[in-house]
């Protein structure tokens, strides 16, 4: 374990665990919103749905669909109950992940601090953007980096074989940071990192195992402050919550079994089916929109 990894566990388990504190505490103060709660089945939603945000197809959604089937959780402070419950499994994935595959300090500080810049700077530029055109417009980058990903594996046409580097330089590292600045940006206006950011790492040549820590990692310091903004209004279903970040672990944890032990030939077919589901999402969210 080199310093840089070293330095970002001690990191982000200071920072989990100053959340925790304050996320207990505030629920053990508001004991009565636990009565009456259909606690496994919110249980069962934070485990399946964080299973899926586990191979990359992101959580929010899934959640918020089975918020609605169920009728567990408010939509009105929907929100709020996602980035608080799902806070402590995405840094949990993020621990998990960072010992998965070795990747290369430079690279991986780079990616996360340039989504983290992003989300702080890019957003005011960014919010000024037409959601729907961003969205069509990454749905079809996605199709493309699906379609090429799949031509590699198969060795078809002038793509070559996937990428097994675990690092980058020069021009690549610069448009992987661009990059992910620009999508720390977006998470602002509710489009998620997860896939296009498995899609940039393949299509710079990175094994595809390493966008899994570039991409919790980015996500993992970017949530908090969102979570502690509401905490403290007390915008968030609790009883929601804290069963979404205990059902979260064990889902993380099924997931993490069958990502570290799955061939990167299999692997990597299963993110190709994500990415062109994600980009269906994407291109079902911009018709909405444009409604």
């Amino acid at each position: 374990m080199n310093i840089v990894t070293l330095g970002l566990r001690v990191a982000i388990i200071g920072y989990a665990l100053i959340f925790a504190v304050v996320f207990i505490r505030d629920c053990l103060n508001h004991k009565e919103d636990f009565k009456g709660r259909r606690h496994v089945t919110l249980f069962i939603i934070g485990a399946v749905t964080n299973f899926f945000d586990t191979l990359g197809i992101g959580s929010f959604a899934t959640t918020q669909a089975a918020f609605k089937l169920t009728k567990s959780s408010s939509d009105k402070i929907m929100p709020g109950t996602l980035n608080v419950g799902d806070c402590i499994p995405v840094m949990t994935e993020f621990l998990l992940f960072l010992g998965l595959v070795e990747v290369a300090p430079l690279t991986l500080i780079s990616m996360i601090v340039g989504a983290i810049i992003g989300s702080l700077i890019g957003a005011n530029v960014v919010s000024k953007w037409s959601v729907k055109v961003v969205r069509y417009a990454l749905g079809g980058a996605l199709v493309f980096l699906a379609v090429m990903m799949g031509c590699r594996l198969m060795e078809i046409g002038p793509f070559g074989t996937a990428g097994m580097a675990t690092g980058l330089a020069g021009w690549k590292l610069a448009v992987a940071v661009g990059v992910n600045f620009l999508l720390g940006a977006l998470m602002t206006i509710g489009v998620g990192l997860y896939t296009p950011c498995i899609a940039l790492c393949s299509a710079l040549g990175l094994n595809v195992k390493i966008a899994f820590p570039v991409m919790f990692g980015s996500c993992a310091f970017l949530m908090p402050s969102c979570g502690f903004a509401f905490i403290k209004k007390g915008t968030y279903d609790r009883a929601a919550a804290a069963w979404l970040t205990i059902g979260g672990a064990v889902g993380i944890f099924i997931a993490f079994c069958i990502v570290r032990s799955l061939p990167l030939e299999i692997l990597t077919w299963i993110i190709i089916v994500v990415m062109l589901y994600t980009a269906v999402m994407f291109f079902k969210d911009a018709r909405k929109n444009a409604e």
